[in-house]
């Protein structure tokens, strides 16, 4: 019963609304559906994201402890839902760009990803390796 009472109350991500949504990092306009992202506050409180590295830069800024969950585009996904980050694979490549210049992309399959490294070359990383990475 307590379990089904938690995950009730556990907060979901919020689509993202391209061309309308402002980045709460740089204030830029969300259009990008393969590098957008969120972030879940401890109390639910949602924060968006036009990139990937806006939301590292807010994360490494703020604390991670203050949030209770982490979400990003599959860069491969054509539908632009969000994933859990925690669990994603992170490649870092002068091949494929971001909106913010860190060349940062975000996979949900590790096979995706490096496969995109293969073909483009970079850096890869998980999670905790990202948040620790000074983009």
């Amino acid at each position: 019963m307590s379990s089904l009472l938690l995950a009730a109350c556990t907060p979901k991500p919020e689509p993202l609304h391209y061309g309308t949504d402002e980045c709460d990092y740089c204030r830029m306009t969300i259009v990008d559906p393969q590098h957008g992202a969120e972030v879940i506050t401890q109390k639910g409180k949602i924060f968006k994201f036009d990139a990937i590295e806006c939301m590292v830069h807010y994360v490494q800024k703020t604390g991670p402890d203050q949030f209770g969950s982490f979400w990003v585009n599959d860069y491969t996904a054509t539908t632009g839902a969000l994933v859990d980050a925690t669990t994603c694979t992170f490649l870092i490549s002068k091949n494929i760009p971001s909106p913010m210049g860190a060349y940062l992309s975000g996979f949900e399959e590790k096979t995706a990803a490096e496969k995109f490294l293969q073909e483009k070359g970079g850096e890869v990383f998980g999670w905790e390796g990202l948040l620790e990475k000074e983009l």
